[in-house]
C-alpha cells in the first residue's frame, strides 16, 4: 500500500494499492481489484476482502462503473455500482474508491476533516472536467481543500495525438506547457501537471503526490498501456 504523504486531518484515512500481495494469477498477478478485466471472480473477491481487512475499512467501498466522464456519486450508496468517475463522502459510513492502471487517481479532503472524495482522471475525464465537478460536489471553498495525486502514467511514457493536446489547450492555454513535442508529430503528455492546472484554476492549490509512473514500474504497478490485459489498483479515501 501507498499511504499519501499530505497534511490531511487525523480522521481522514487514505491509501492506494499496488499490484503486490494478492491472490490473482497471471496476467493479473497479484492484487487485482477489478471485476471487469477478465480475472477470476473468486480471486477478486479474496483481494477485496483482503483490502477491507488490511485497511480496516468501515464499509465496502463504492465501486464505480467508470466511464471517463464527470459524474460524481455519493459513497453512502455502496453496492449500486453507479456509472460515475468520482464519489464523495461526508460521513464515516462511506468509502470513496477509484480503480486505475495508468489513469490518474485524485483524492481530496477538506482541512476540517468533514468531507472526502476520490476521482478517476484519465485524459478524457480531466478534459471533461471531472476534477471541477468533484470540487463542486464537495461544497467546500476550494482554498480549504487538499488534493493528492496517486500513481499514474508518467510524462516520459504517455504518448498522445494532437487531438488530446487540443482538448486541453482550447480550454486552458497554459495547458500547452504540459505537452512535449515528439519528432513524429505526436506529444508526451504530463497528466500530473494537467491535473494541477485544472485544480489550480478552481482554487485548489494545496496539491501533493504525483511522482510515480505506472508504465515504467512493472514490478509495482499495473499499466494498461504497457500490458493491455492487466489488473487495476484502487485509491481510496474515507472518514474515520
Amino acid at each position: 500500500m501507498i499511504i499519501p504523504a499530505w497534511p490531511a486531518p487525523a480522521n481522514v484515512r487514505a491509501a492506494s494499492s499496488t499490484r503486490l500481495g494478492g491472490h490473482s494469477r497471471a496476467p493479473f498477478e497479484s492484487f487485482n481489484l477489478a471485476t471487469h478485466v477478465g480475472d477470476s471472480s473468486a480471486a477478486v473477491a479474496r483481494n477485496r476482502a483482503l483490502l477491507r481487512r488490511e485497511l480496516a475499512l468501515p464499509a465496502e467501498p463504492l465501486w464505480l462503473e467508470q466511464v471517463h466522464g464527470r459524474q460524481v456519486a455519493d459513497a453512502a450508496f455502496a453496492g449500486l455500482r453507479p456509472a460515475a468517475d468520482a464519489s464523495i463522502s461526508r460521513d464515516t459510513g462511506g468509502v470513496c474508491a477509484v480503480l486505475s492502471a495508468d489513469c490518474l487517481p485524485v483524492l481530496l479532503c477538506d482541512r476540517a476533516g468533514s468531507a472526502v472524495a476520490a476521482a478517476h482522471a484519465g485524459w478524457r475525464g480531466l478534459a471533461a472536467g471531472v476534477l471541477e465537478a468533484t470540487v463542486e460536489a464537495l461544497g467546500v471553498a476550494p482554498p480549504q481543500l487538499l488534493a493528492w495525486l496517486g500513481p499514474a502514467i508518467g510524462a516520459q511514457a504517455f504518448e498522445v495525438g494532437e487531438e488530446v493536446r487540443a482538448a486541453f489547450t482550447t480550454l486552458q492555454a497554459e495547458a500547452g506547457a504540459a505537452f512535449q513535442a515528439r519528432p513524429d508529430g505526436r506529444w508526451l503528455a504530463d497528466l500530473y501537471r494537467l491535473a494541477r492546472l485544472r485544480l489550480g484554476a478552481v482554487g485548489v492549490t494545496a496539491v501533493y503526490g504525483g511522482q510515480w509512473c505506472t508504465y515504467s514500474e512493472p514490478e509495482r504497478f499495473y499499466s494498461y498501456r504497457r500490458e493491455r490485459q492487466t489488473g487495476r489498483m484502487a485509491s481510496l479515501i474515507w472518514l474515520q
